[in-house]
């Protein structure tokens, strides 16, 4: 068995994993209510918004925080939207596991020119 088989069928577990499963399931949801999905693309842009700036200038202004705390209010209340966004979390942890062992395994360290 090759490198490409062993992907293949890690593919083929990946798509069996409950966190996975159960984003993928409440990813179906938000695609069907165009509510939901305008929400969290506005939810989406204000995050990015937040992130540019604190990369950008190194903090994020009044306004910005202020959108970010309006709008994740609202979707807090939001059952559907706010059950997505923890299954997201659970599912980056997950990946963010699976991509640590990939690296480790690989042995180089990529981040090597970062600062630690």
């Amino acid at each position: 068995m090759n490198i490409y088989d062993k992907t293949h069928e890690f593919a083929k577990e990946l798509r069996n994993v409950p966190e996975i499963v159960q984003l993928r399931e409440l990813s179906k949801k938000i695609e069907t209510d165009e509510t939901n999905k305008r929400m969290l693309s506005d939810f989406r842009r204000v995050q990015f918004e937040a992130y540019s700036e604190q990369v950008e200038k190194g903090s994020i202004s009044d306004s910005v925080k202020e959108k970010l705390n309006n709008i994740g209010s609202v979707i807090s209340m939001n059952p559907t939207l706010s059950e997505y966004l923890q299954a997201e979390q659970r599912f980056s942890v997950v990946w963010d596991d699976i991509l640590k062992i990939l690296n480790d395994a690989i042995g180089i360290d990529f981040g090597f020119a970062t600062e630690k």
